[in-house]
């Protein structure tokens, strides 16, 4: 290892050479208190920003066991000092003066989840901490400017790990809140089911976000208030007794007017698989961890998914326990997005009636009496959503604004009434005894089929220049194949998409063997994880990108959409 004044003076020996020698600078210097570590230096100013990390020995760093003694609250820690971070190089971005990206300063964006990240990482064992960055390089069109870099790595980025990586310069308090906090959180995910529920939104809580493109809470938002039929008392470690509707395992529907607020109470529920930060407003808002979003899809490609529990005795006499389809009807798409759910691991299932597809969903008695079942091959859901709790102890809550059918079969019934929800259940199932009850099968579904083995591409064997790109949180493309996830509702930050593209090329590379089956993949990709951590998945420990951590359910939802995949 390098000393800083090694770094110094290379720096003066390149000045003004041309952009390449910057590739000199490539290693580990030792600054005071911290290792600067120069992994990956961009080809030209306008290429890619430079990957730089900086590691603190624990005994440096000084941070408290007892704030990162668990997983829950050493991400949360991670996360905090990512935004600390982040704040301070805010301050220097662009000081440094050059073209393109020169002078660029920059870390993970974090939102209002709290995600594990490849941007910090506190070590479990030790404390040492270790946070990646990017940097612009300076220079003057493409010659050096070893002058202006000189100034981001002995002031700026001193400045910023002095005072965003050291215990000793930041507010004890503030962090020890965030550690209760994270406890806390994590404290409501375990009663969850001690208490027979799949979900709970604390009184208090704000749900609605500021705008459309802004998650940030809204200023003067009503906010939330449990019926007293469903209230439910908390005692947490920290913060003590807290009061929220508790949303009981089983059938749920939320009914009400448009613009009530059902949807903005269901899009809080699918977030609430992550925790959020304090002030966010929807802190003790938590969901079971394997919730799923379902909807329609048209357009998705299906890969030998068993949808046979929905859709059975195609016209074209087309085989439904291994449906395969480059162009999924909505129908096709929704039955195809709860099998793989339940593949997945799901325990709760969220829909919202605008984005699904009808003739999933209901079918009346008077399309019944027209249309004989045996005419039909879509079984709706509405048929089987009874059968999914009571076979595979799977919830389901559902967002109605049209259709009554689902109150004769709802364990919970919800009127969200000018944002405020009101326990409608047993004045809703007297109004339903007036109305015939859709008739269900005769025989349960037969369990779906889960033996799919992805096989491996030639094309990723032996390769290392393999090209990935994330298209925000929408698609990633991988050797010109997208995948696309515009329609994985739960995927918060576009930093999970870049780690789904990371965890398809790892699989591809040194998982998939055409025997194992999706199941034992993706189990696999979690131990890669777990035993390596997040930069586990990338090709080079040098080049770590930035990622953020996909739940269990946005890999198989990946590597479901993934149309370069091939299964038997």
């Amino acid at each position: 290892m390098q000393s800083s004044t090694d770094l110094r003076e290379l720096l003066h020996r390149i000045d003004h050479r041309g952009y390449p020698a910057y590739k000199d600078t490539r290693g580990m210097y030792q600054f005071p208190g911290y290792v600067l570590s120069i992994d990956h230096v961009q080809g030209d100013p306008f290429a890619s920003p430079s990957k730089v990390s900086v590691r603190v020995a624990g005994k440096n760093a000084g941070f408290p066991r007892e704030l990162y003694a668990q997983a829950h609250q050493r991400i949360a820690l991670q996360d905090e000092l990512t935004r600390q971070f982040g704040r301070r190089a805010d301050q220097f971005a662009f000081k440094a003066k050059g073209s393109g990206k020169s002078g660029l300063i920059s870390v993970s964006r974090c939102s209002q989840e709290v995600l594990e990240r490849t941007a910090c990482r506190i070590d479990p064992a030790g404390g040492d901490v270790t946070l990646r960055m990017e940097i612009g390089f300076p220079a003057n069109g493409r010659t050096i400017n070893a002058g202006e870099l000189e100034k981001i790595l002995f002031q700026f980025v001193p400045d910023c790990v002095k005072h965003s990586l050291f215990y000793k310069n930041m507010d004890a308090a503030r962090l020890r809140a965030i550690a209760d906090l994270a406890e806390d959180q994590q404290y409501i995910r375990e009663m969850l089911p001690e208490m027979g529920l799949c979900a709970f939104v604390a009184d208090g809580s704000v749900l609605p976000r500021e705008s459309g493109i802004s998650p940030r809470p809204m200023k003067g938002g009503v906010k939330f208030r449990s019926p007293e039929e469903l209230k439910v008392t908390m005692n947490l470690p920290h913060k003590g007794k807290i009061t929220g509707m508790g949303i009981r395992k089983g059938i749920t529907l939320i009914v009400g007017g448009g613009y009530h607020g059902k949807s903005t109470l269901l899009k809080t529920l699918e977030l609430g698989v992550y925790n959020h930060i304090a002030g966010d407003g929807r802190e003790y808002v938590i969901t079971d961890n394997t919730a799923v979003k379902i909807r329609a899809e048209d357009g998705r490609s299906i890969s030998r998914t068993d949808i046979s529990m929905f859709i059975n005795d195609l016209p074209n006499g087309k085989d439904t326990t291994a449906f395969c389809t480059e162009d999924a009807s909505g129908s096709t798409s929704q039955a195809a997005n709860v099998v793989e759910s339940i593949e997945a691991g799901a325990s709760l299932l969220l829909i919202d009636e605008d984005t699904s597809a009808t003739n999933f969903m209901i079918r009346d008695e008077l399309m019944q009496r027209v249309i004989h079942r045996d005419m039909e091959p879509i079984t709706p859901f509405i048929e089987r959503i009874r059968e999914l709790y009571d076979c595979y102890g799977i919830s389901t809550i559902i967002v109605a604004g049209s259709s009554g059918a689902y109150f004769h079969v709802a364990d919970t019934i919800v009127q969200m009434d000018r944002y405020v929800p009101k326990d409608i259940t047993e004045y809703a199932k007297n109004e339903a005894r007036d109305y015939p009850v859709i008739s269900s099968p005769e025989e349960p579904a037969k369990k779906p089929d889960f033996r799919r083995c992805p096989k491996p591409s030639p094309a990723f064997k032996g390769n290392d220049r393999i090209k990935m790109k994330t298209m925000g949180r929408e698609a990633v493309m991988i050797n010109k194949e997208t995948i696309d996830l515009r329609y994985v509702e739960q995927i918060t930050d576009s930093e999970q998409v870049t780690a789904l593209g990371y965890c398809m090329r790892y699989a591809q590379k040194h998982i998939l063997d055409g025997r194992k089956e999706m199941r034992q993949v993706v189990d696999e990709l979690e131990q890669a994880v777990k035993k390596g951590t997040l930069a586990a998945l990338c090709e080079s420990q040098s080049s770590v990108s930035c990622m953020a951590a996909p739940r269990r359910q946005e890999i198989f939802a990946c590597l479901n959409r993934y149309r370069g995949l091939k299964l038997s």
